[in-house]
């Protein structure tokens, strides 16, 4: 997956300003950013994103101003192949290609910027296609595309829902913003969700199910039931299992879990609904204590979130 989400809102910010935009369309060996990747450049030489981690932005930001003056949109390989890998190559190892197109009409159009937003913020994707041969992208990703396009698939920036206020939430928390996912603590129980307890957070006091339909979970939601409370837990299991979430995990023992999924299906919900549920919560790398069951819950999530694609 890729976090473009700076760039979107970098570019709607500086729109109507001459703009370019590069993106990663191929990868060979050890590249430092996914195909698919973009940096926006403004024509008084900001940019926003990255396409190699630093390796030849450099480079990147004089194509950028090359398309700014008119120069067609067209694709640049760097790698190691040449002497001059330490100044416009990749040091670390691998190529890439990048497109470096006009953020125009006859490039990529500045409303399709608004057009992702506006889905992702509806927690949809959008998928774009880019003619490489023309450079201009479009928002028509369907059977008729060509040999030529490149897909760029926009998910709605990664979020996860904890519910359950407890300790182990506290360490859930900085590790999920580490990795760029947005932490959400949900508790209806006032004395366990506090501002002291959790700052900087977004805290939602309602309770679990209202408040995880409400945030209409999808593909990249993470829902993660912490509170060993089934008057708290299961309603959030609920509207996570009815919604196309992500990932879904609870906590809990062996025989808490087995009980939790009797429960559910007496709910209606299907034995393949059910599978869905990482319980116990996380990969099992013998965890003790709050913090190891929080990586162990972070690691799950972020296996669950990559083998979706």
């Amino acid at each position: 997956m890729n976090d473009n989400g700076a760039v979107i809102r970098k570019a709607i910010e500086w729109c109507g300003a001459r703009m370019a935009l590069a993106t990663v369309v191929s990868t060979w060996g050890s590249a430092p950013r996914p195909r698919g990747s973009h940096m926006i450049v403004h024509q008084d030489g900001r940019f926003e994103g990255s396409i190699s981690g630093g390796c030849v932005e450099s480079a990147v930001l004089q194509r950028a101003a090359e398309v700014m003056d008119g120069r067609a949109a067209h694709v640049e390989r760097y790698g190691v192949a040449d002497g001059d890998a330490w100044e416009v190559g990749l040091p670390c190892g691998g190529e890439i290609a990048v497109l470096v197109q006009p953020v125009s009409a006859t490039g990529f159009d500045p409303a399709l910027f608004a057009r992702v937003a506006t889905e992702n913020d509806a927690g949809r994707s959008l998928t774009l296609a880019t003619d490489l041969a023309s450079g201009v992208t479009r928002a028509e990703a369907s059977a008729s595309t060509g040999r030529d396009d490149f897909l760029n698939r926009y998910d709605p920036p990664r979020r996860l829902l904890i519910v359950g206020a407890v300790q182990i939430a506290q360490s859930l928390v900085p590790l999920a913003q580490a990795i760029g996912v947005t932490p959400v603590v949900i508790d209806p129980r006032g004395r366990f969700l506090t501002a002291e307890r959790f700052p900087g957070v977004e805290l939602d006091d309602r309770w679990p199910d209202e408040a995880v339909a409400a945030r209409l979970p999808g593909e990249s939601t993470a829902v993660v039931v912490l509170s060993h409370d089934i008057k708290i837990d299961d309603p959030a299991l609920v509207a996570a299992l009815r919604a196309p979430t992500g990932y879904i995990a609870a906590l809990g023992s062996r025989r808490s879990h087995a009980a939790r999924l009797e429960r559910l299906a007496a709910m209606g919900f299907a034995a393949q609904d059910l599978a869905r549920i990482d319980g116990p919560a996380g990969i099992d790398i013998g965890a003790i204590g709050p913090a190891e069951i929080a990586l162990s819950i972070s690691a799950g999530m972020v296996a669950g979130f990559n083998a979706r694609g």
